[in-house]
């Protein structure tokens, strides 16, 4: 069984309290309640990280290097899916082995501390064939997502499973199943959801605390308490059905607001959505499970998700009172092998509303489909040693909006910014940046707050800066740089490129400071830190991965045939082709791949311009890609052993495709591999 790790290692121990009870062996089970402000273990107030990652999209052999990972870049809860159609694919045939294993994938997490939220379905999307209900369930015409006793039924044997996987490891037991989520963006009436949870609760699911998604608005509420709502928000959605670039709703993602939810998520199917929550939800805390840790490219829309894009959606969040932030996605993954496809298209059953990647669920995120690190993990980690080290301190804080809530999109005549205060200390939440739009520098910038004015001339705001700056936080009067983690007595800031560094203790202001590094204070236990450094702080370099001397080889064995015609599917998008068109792809023989034992962390890197690229070995589809701009990727340590060729097609790129290129992508008709490299998946 292969083992691979990413090339850096936590050198301190987490201190989210509640993975510390479970590092520790407790003989008590750390307490886990919730009030209108944040969750509370053993007391303690906690700010979270959760990062979804979906086991099954994952050989079973990659799953501990991938929690590692993830922990690794602060993440302190993982979220996963169980997706119906992965385990059930036919009618009372459960296959809970390989890659399918929950409960094996549930003891790992176990082992490496990391409490868990299952999300269980029924309905689950996550851009899986019919958003995960099996096909039989249609074939035998029974309602999904009812209260339909022939539904409920079905239900019932699924969640009776999943039990089955999740029995002994649930918190009360000291495993780290925490908490599940029924159904998923969901906007019927609430007893359905209660029809689930009392499904569950009967069957033996007794956890801390139950979720669903706050979005969008139900018909009728769920009785308070029964499930927190969560939410989310992206930068960007291949769900729309315009081929524009700033198609959407989302650049409101990039304001500071008191709405909690997103009128852009699953925008082709809710039209015209209002922001308004389900009556009672303002009640709960504010916690987020869907915001945007990049995003996939459906064929007909093909966004390129930049580092700023993720990096400025949490700061946003927080600043605007969140207190658990929840990435989707935080590591990527790969459709499992089945006798039929489980990419969500249009021409499936139900949830066909976009044309998916028949493999490939990379989505950008800060960990990709291999386990490659993209660099918002690094700039994502400075924020989630903030809140693992300040949670306690920012959860009870309230978010106010000095700054316009409600702004157009590239609205460029004020700062955004908000506070956070409990009255006597408070953070500065500072965004000048909104996706594919040009803010200016803010001159002349100073704030008040908790009655600390500062900084003491004003200051600029360079464009693209997204930062938070501390008011009486651990005898910091005020700082114009970012807190970043509070160790061994030590104080780490990060220095913001482009702001002059300020930092006042007591009646001492101390002006021009430069970044010194992690070792050498500027003051007493005060270390002012680079960008990168804060991104890396803890971290220890192992050496590097040794790429193979022998370098691919690429010959091109057949041209393209006559172009497809692209048509437009049953919801108005262009669909993707199908397995025949590739018959007419151009071909080509990639050669010297390495052998089995000199392929761990080694990643196949494909730059090449076309449509969609897939990749064959020995006449088996292994990747696939839509083409966006940039290169199409496969980790080498998933190859059969005796594999040494791999068959690469290419469908062309046309004129006037209806399909929305990034402006990364060359979208010169015809198609091309310019180079093949290896790279390691520390990239």
């Amino acid at each position: 069984m292969k083992t691979r790790f990413l090339s850096i290692v936590v050198a301190i121990s987490l201190s989210l309290p509640l993975q510390k009870a479970m590092a520790e062996g407790s003989c008590s089970i750390p307490d886990i309640s919730w009030d209108a402000q944040s969750l509370i273990i053993d007391g303690n107030r906690v700010t979270p990280v959760m990062g979804e990652i979906h086991y099954s999209r994952l050989p079973e052999d990659e799953w501990r290097s991938a929690v590692k990972k993830m922990k690794n870049g602060g993440v302190t809860i993982i979220a996963t899916y169980v997706f119906w159609n992965h385990i059930e694919q036919n009618e009372e045939q459960f296959n809970w082995s390989g890659q399918r294993n929950l409960r094996r994938f549930l003891e790992i997490c176990k082992e490496e501390n990391m409490p868990v939220i299952l999300r269980i379905g029924p309905f689950c999307h996550g851009e899986v064939r019919n958003g995960g209900i099996p096909d039989w369930i249609f074939d035998k015409g029974i309602k999904s997502r009812t209260e339909s006793p022939e539904f409920l039924n079905a239900v019932e044997k699924l969640y009776r499973q999943i039990f089955t996987q999740v029995q002994g490891l649930q918190w009360k037991d000291g495993g780290p199943v925490m908490a599940c989520q029924f159904d998923n963006e969901y906007r019927g009436h609430g007893s359905y959801l209660m029809k689930l949870k009392n499904i569950a609760n009967g069957i033996g699911y007794d956890l801390p605390f139950y979720t669903r998604t706050g979005w969008p608005e139900l018909k009728t509420p769920v009785a308070y308490g029964e499930m927190l709502p969560l939410y989310g928000d992206y930068a960007d959605g291949f769900w729309e059905r315009s081929i524009e670039p700033t198609a959407g709703n989302y650049y409101k993602a990039f304001n500071f607001k008191g709405f909690r939810s997103s009128t852009a998520i699953a925008s082709e199917q809710i039209k015209d959505q209002k922001e308004k929550l389900t009556e009672g939800d303002e009640q709960y805390p504010y916690f987020t499970c869907e915001l945007g840790g990049g995003m996939m490219g459906a064929y007909h829309r093909r966004p390129w998700i930049y580092p700023e894009d993720a990096y400025s959606l949490a700061v946003v969040k927080l600043g605007s009172g969140s207190n658990l932030l929840g990435y989707y996605m935080y590591h990527g993954g790969t459709n499992p092998e089945s006798d039929i496809y489980l990419n969500e298209t249009q021409r499936t059953k139900a949830t066909n509303y976009n044309d998916m990647p028949v493999k490939n669920y990379d989505f950008q995120a800060p960990l990709g489909e291999f386990g490659q690190a993209y660099p918002h993990y690094y700039s994502l980690r400075k924020l989630h040693l903030f809140m693992q080290d300040y949670g306690n301190i920012l959860a009870p804080m309230e978010a106010s909006f000095p700054s316009p809530q409600d702004i157009a999109k590239g609205d460029d005549h004020a700062l955004r910014y908000s506070y956070r205060s409990d009255g006597k200390s408070g953070f500065v939440f500072i965004n000048n940046y909104e996706r594919l739009q040009k803010l200016s520098a803010k001159k002349g910038v100073r704030f008040d707050l908790c009655g600390v004015e500062f900084p003491s001339r004003p200051i600029t705001i360079p464009e693209s800066t997204t930062c938070i700056f501390p008011v009486n936080i651990d005898g910091i009067r005020y700082a114009t740089a970012q807190l970043i983690a509070k160790r061994d007595g030590k104080i780490y800031l990060e220095q913001i490129p482009g702001i002059p560094t300020e930092i006042a203790i007591d009646k001492k202001i101390m002006k021009n400071v430069k970044a010194l590094g992690p070792e050498k204070p500027v003051a007493e236990n005060i270390y002012l830190l680079t960008s990168d450094q804060a991104s890396r702080l803890f971290l220890e370099q192992s050496d590097a991965t040794l790429l193979p001397n022998e370098k691919p080889t690429v010959r091109k064995t057949s041209e393209a045939g006559p172009r497809r015609k692209i048509s437009i599917g049953v919801n108005k998008a262009a669909e993707s082709p199908e397995d025949s068109d590739f018959e007419q792809a151009a071909i080509y023989k990639i050669e010297n791949i390495p052998a089995e034992g000199s392929r761990d962390n080694i990643i196949l890197k494909i730059d090449y311009r076309g449509d969609v690229a897939r990749l064959y070995c020995d006449g088996r589809l292994i990747a696939d890609n839509f083409y966006n701009g940039r290169p199409m990727l496969l980790g080498l340590w998933r190859l059969p052993e005796n594999a040494r060729e791999l068959e690469l097609r290419i469908l062309p790129l046309q004129e006037n495709m209806p399909v929305y290129f990034p402006e990364e992508a060359d979208t010169t008709p015809g198609e091309e591999v310019k180079s093949i490299t290896f790279i390691s998946t520390d990239i």
